[in-house]
């Protein structure tokens, strides 16, 4: 990860650069910064779909969650797309959550972001549009994406945290797919801590929809997953746009999952300006318990 004035530099110079979105009839212009204000997938409209909470079902269900990000994360092992490893995996985070500890995940111990655990985290990110390349900027750690537009898979990919990304337009839809993930330790497909191999494969659909429409299914959402940000949510939506965005996002890993499943995130317009977010090279986050604290004397040097 880059880190400080260098880096800062670059993150300048890439927003700066004009979303050169194709303006063709066919092409839909999804340029611009998007936000949420909530984390994990969202339920699948059918078919598979993503670990729940189990701590926010049952008699929580329904109940709108203010100020932030529901705890403890104890995920559904139950859920029949997981494999027996992964249960074991899921089950196991889960009880370390409960007892009032945080999953170790790249968010809280500064390690790169991969997909999917990379979109589910994402609150904000901004989109641009080139004629050979998109391009997405990620408010987790000011994180850089670069998917080339109507190209193949190479026979060989050597695997990287973001893997190797192309995408296409199939009329309304972008559609960006990601094989050649690399695991390293903190690789999580989700908060709840199931695991992924490099078999992974990721397919991500993203459409515009009606803002209304879009509204709505972030608000199903947060009855579950919370608000970050109290009332009005960290990015306040722009109340003049009239389109949202949505993603479907479906996953395979044969080495992890039954079956492919998917999940979807909604984003709106936000009328906050970009605020950059750095995490420092090399380091743990210090405010998540129970893993991996800077490392403290037991008595004063003098």
């Amino acid at each position: 990860m880059i880190a400080g004035r260098k880096f800062a530099t670059l993150i300048a110079t890439v927003i700066a650069i004009p979303a050169l979105a194709d303006t063709s009839a066919t092409t839909p212009d999804f340029s611009g910064i998007w936000a949420r204000n909530s984390f994990n997938f969202e339920a699948s409209l059918s078919g598979p779909g993503p670990i729940r909470n189990l701590r926010r079902v049952g008699p929580d269900a329904g109940r709108f969650i203010l100020g932030g990000d529901p705890v403890p994360l104890v995920g559904d092992y139950t859920n029949p797309i997981l494999k027996a490893r992964a249960a074991e995996a899921v089950k196991r985070w889960g009880e370390f959550s409960a007892s009032g500890h945080d999953i170790p995940d790249p968010s809280n111990q500064c390690a790169d972001f991969s997909p999917p655990f990379m979109l589910q985290m994402q609150q904000r990110m901004q989109i641009l549009q080139r004629k050979n390349e998109i391009t997405f900027i990620y408010g987790g750690d000011d994180q850089v994406r670069h998917v080339r537009l109507n190209e193949t898979h190479p026979k060989k990919v050597a695997p990287t945290p973001m893997g190797h990304s192309i995408a296409h337009y199939e009329g309304d839809a972008l559609v960006v797919d990601t094989v050649g993930i690399k695991v390293h330790p903190y690789t999580r497909v989700d908060r709840f801590g199931t695991p992924q191999s490099e078999a992974m494969h990721v397919i991500e659909r993203y459409r515009l929809i009606d803002a209304g429409e879009a509204r709505a299914a972030q608000e199903r959402h947060e009855q579950t997953a919370g608000r970050t940000g109290g009332k009005e949510g960290n990015w306040p939506f722009d109340p003049k746009e009239k389109k949202g965005l949505q993603i479907e996002v479906t996953i395979d890993d044969p080495n992890i999952f039954t079956t492919q499943w998917s999940g979807n995130l909604t984003y709106g317009r936000t009328l906050l300006p970009w605020e950059e977010r750095i995490c420092a090279e090399n380091n743990t986050d210090v405010l998540h318990q129970g893993f991996e604290h800077v490392p403290t004397a037991e008595k004063p040097d003098f």
